[in-house]
């Protein structure tokens, strides 16, 4: 049984494995065609902005991708554009044809000066992002930034919400983890907040009998330890 799961666990990992990637950032193209907020905000111009937010230049206003100038300092790791843009008013919840905000953006790039911008600014860390109906905390936990992570849980993301695929942060910080250390510090992170450990896959397994059947031994230790709910 538990061979099975791994065998299934890895084709589902297989299938997941540009999850990240499914974020699509500005590429060279785009970002030499920018005009006005949107190339101020991917070259950190904190004058421009300031000038064009002044004069009424639209702040939300989208890419051929659905990107915002927010967005686009999100992607381009502009804390100062962050701060400015969403002073002037622009909206940090809104999303890109991919269905992530700029909260999400930046805790996929492991960007935590500029999550702790946004978060700062209003962003919220509680929004249901990317088509698979997940959360910021969930792609971080996925990806080991445990740093990130504990910046989502101080600004109350939710710790149990079950995506589409029908897994928690903390189940994918297991199943699509290696079981290295930036892993275990976010199941460490997780558990010390209250994620619940005995929240269970479709299958019905927990993130304890997945860490048992990867042999991620220092996860089990803190499963095992971690109270009940």
């Amino acid at each position: 049984m538990a061979r099975m799961l791994l065998i299934a666990l890895a084709l589902v990992a297989a299938n997941l494995s540009g999850r990240a990637v499914a974020q699509t950032p500005p590429d060279a193209a785009e970002l030499a065609a920018y005009r006005g907020l949107h190339a101020a905000a991917a070259s950190g111009d904190a004058a421009v902005i300031r000038r064009l937010a002044g004069v009424g230049e639209k702040l939300d206003a989208r890419d051929g991708n659905g990107r915002t100038p927010l967005h686009v300092a999100a992607f381009r790791g502009q804390v100062e554009a962050i701060r400015l843009l969403i002073a002037a008013g622009a909206d940090p919840g809104l999303f890109d044809n991919q269905h992530y905000d700029a909260v999400t953006i930046v805790a996929v790039s492991n960007d935590v000066p500029a999550l702790k911008a946004l978060l700062a600014s209003g962003a919220s860390a509680k929004l249901t992002t990317s088509r698979y109906d997940g959360t910021a905390l969930i792609a971080a936990a996925h990806l080991g930034h445990d740093g990130i992570v504990r910046e989502l849980i101080k600004a109350g993301a939710p710790l149990d919400h079950v995506n589409n695929l029908g897994w928690t942060a903390l189940i994918e910080a297991v199943i699509l983890g290696d079981g290295g250390k930036r892993h275990i510090e976010t199941v460490r992170a997780l558990l010390a907040a209250g994620a619940d450990r005995n929240l269970a896959d479709r299958q019905g397994a927990t993130p304890l009998r997945h860490a048992r059947a990867r042999g991620y031994a220092a996860m089990v230790a803190l499963l095992e330890a971690a109270p009940a709910r």
